[in-house]
C-alpha cells in the first residue's frame, strides 16, 4: 500500500559504521552486507534499470533504489518489468471480440445462508495468525524470513480449513525471488471464478534488507481476514456437502510492495490461459481505526471509488450494508495502490477495500511500528464479513454465458 510517512535516508557510510558492513550490489539482490573485507566492484556496472508504470500513460525506467525512493514519497506504481504482456490480450480484443461487462445481481441475496456463517467468524482466529505472522523479522519478498513466512501461511491454510475439503486446490504460486504466491481454489459447477484477494509480504521503506518489517496492518490485516473468511466457508461446505456455483479462489500474493509483481505473475498466466474472472476484490489494511474515531467520525469500510470496476464495486457497497455493522466511506487510493490493480489490468473486473476513509488510514505502515497493538480486531471482523458475504453471494450468483446475472423465474 502506499504510505503517508516521510523517510529520511542514512548514507552509506553512516550504515557501514552502525552494522560493520560494507554495502555492495549484487545481481540477483539489490544490496548484500559483506562483513570485514571489502570487495572491488567495478564502476562500469550500471544498476539494473526497472520499467514502472506510474498511471495508464505515464511510463519510467527507473533502478532499485529510485524505485524505492518513489514509494517513500508516496507514489504508487506497477513495476511492469517481467511483465509488459499483461493487458494486451484485453486491449487488442476487437469489438466484436470483447468481454461483455459483467452484470451482477442487483442486491444480495443468500441471507439465509450468509448471516448464520457471519457468527461463525473468530476474532481470537484472527489475532492469533496475526500475532504469528508478524512474529517473522520481515515478510520482505526477498527475505529469507518472507519465504519462511510463506511456507508457514501455507500450512495454516492447510491446518484452518483446506484439509476438511478433498476438492481444494492448495498450492504455492512460485516466483523468480523467494517467496511463493498462494492460492486455494475452490471448484465450483462452472469456470467462472471469484478471487478474494489479499497481499502477505510486508516492508520496511527505511532499509528493507536491514530493518524489520511487521507489516501488522499492511497487510497481515488483510491476510488473517481473508483466512478467517476463507476457514468458516470451506467448513460450511464440507459439513453440508454444497458445491457452489462458481469457483472462488482465494489469493495471497508475494511482492505487493515491490510493485505487485506476484499479483501481476498470477493474473498473466491467467489471462494467457483465458480464466474467466467475474470478480476480484482486493482487502489490503484492514485492521486501523483510531484516526477516522479520534477526527469524529463513525468507523466505516473504506470503498475505493478510483481505478476499479463500478459495477462490483456497486455490489460491494450492498454486501457491505446486508452483512456488516458499519457503514461504507468512498475513498481514492489512485493509480495501482494494490494488486486489484494487476486483475484490472488483466481486463478483469476489480474493487478494493481498506479500513477507512484513505486520509484516515495507518500512518505507522511500512516501518517498524505497524504492530498489532494499533488494530481493532473488531474492525476486522467486519471486513471479514464483508469477505464471506461477497464469496458466498458470488459464488452462488448465476452468471450467464456472457457473464451477465441470470435470474431465475
Amino acid at each position: 500500500m502506499k504510505s503517508l510517512i516521510s523517510y529520511s535516508l542514512l548514507s552509506l557510510a553512516s550504515v557501514s559504521q552502525l552494522t560493520g558492513a560494507i554495502m555492495v550490489p549484487f545481481p540477483e539482490q539489490e544490496h548484500m552486507f559483506i562483513t570485514g573485507k571489502s570487495r572491488e566492484i567495478s564502476t562500469q556496472d550500471a544498476p539494473e534499470k526497472r520499467l514502472i508504470h506510474l498511471s495508464p500513460t505515464e511510463s519510467k525506467w527507473v533502478t532499485e533504489d529510485e524505485k524505492l525512493e518513489l514509494k517513500r514519497q508516496g507514489f504508487n506504481f506497477m513495476d511492469v518489468t517481467d511483465y509488459q504482456h499483461l493487458g494486451y490480450e484485453n486491449a487488442f480484443r476487437t469489438a466484436s471480440d470483447k468481454k461483455p461487462d459483467v452484470k451482477y445481481p442487483p442486491k444480495p441475496e443468500q441471507q439465509t445462508t450468509v448471516k448464520p456463517l457471519l457468527e461463525k467468524l473468530d476474532k481470537k482466529n484472527m489475532r492469533g495468525n496475526l500475532e504469528k505472522f508478524t512474529s517473522f523479522y520481515t515478510r520482505y519478498a526477498k527475505s529469507e524470513t518472507g519465504r519462511q513466512s510463506s511456507e508457514w501461511l501455507l500450512k495454516r491454510i492447510n491446518e484452518t480449513a483446506a484439509h476438511l475439503l478433498p476438492s481444494i486446490e492448495l498450492k504455492p504460486f512460485p516466483h523468480t525471488w523467494i517467496q511463493s504466491s498462494i492460492i486455494a481454489k475452490i471448484p465450483g459447477k462452472t469456470k467462472k471464478t471469484v478471487v478474494i484477494g489479499a497481499h502477505q509480504d510486508s516492508i520496511n521503506l527505511f532499509l528493507p534488507f536491514l530493518l524489520a518489517a511487521p507489516g501488522s496492518d499492511d497487510d497481515g490485516s488483510g491476510t488473517v481476514t481473508i483466512l478467517e473468511a476463507f476457514r468458516v466457508l470451506v467448513t460450511h461446505l464440507a459439513e453440508t456437502g454444497e458445491q457452489l456455483e462458481n469457483t472462488v479462489e482465494f489469493h495471497w500474493y508475494s511482492a505487493e510492495e515491490l510493485g505487485l509483481w506476484g499479483s501481476q505473475a498470477i493474473f498473466s498466466s491467467y489471462e494467457k490461459e483465458g480464466r474467466d474472472v467475474v470478480a476480484m476484490l482486493q482487502q489490503d489494511m484492514t485492521g486501523f481505526v483510531k484516526k477516522t474515531l479520534d477526527a469524529g467520525k463513525p468507523e466505516s469500510v473504506g470503498v475505493i471509488t478510483d481505478y476499479v470496476d463500478p459495477a462490483l464495486t456497486e455490489f460491494i457497497k450492498e454486501v457491505i450494508t446486508e452483512y456488516c455493522d458499519i457503514p461504507y466511506v468512498l475513498t481514492q487510493c489512485g493509480y495501482a495502490c494494490s494488486d486489484h490493480a494487476s486483475a484490472s489490468k488483466a481486463g478483469y473486473p476489480s474493487a478494493f477495500v481498506i479500513e477507512s476513509a484513505f486520509s484516515d488510514s495507518d500512518d505507522h505502515i511500512h516501518t517498524t511500528e505497524d504492530k498489532i497493538e494499533y488494530l481493532s480486531f473488531d474492525h476486522m471482523l467486519q471486513h471479514a464479513k464483508l469477505t464471506l458475504g461477497l464469496a458466498y453471494e458470488l459464488g452462488q450468483a448465476k452468471f450467464d454465458d456472457k457473464s451477465g446475472y441470470s435470474v431465475e423465474l
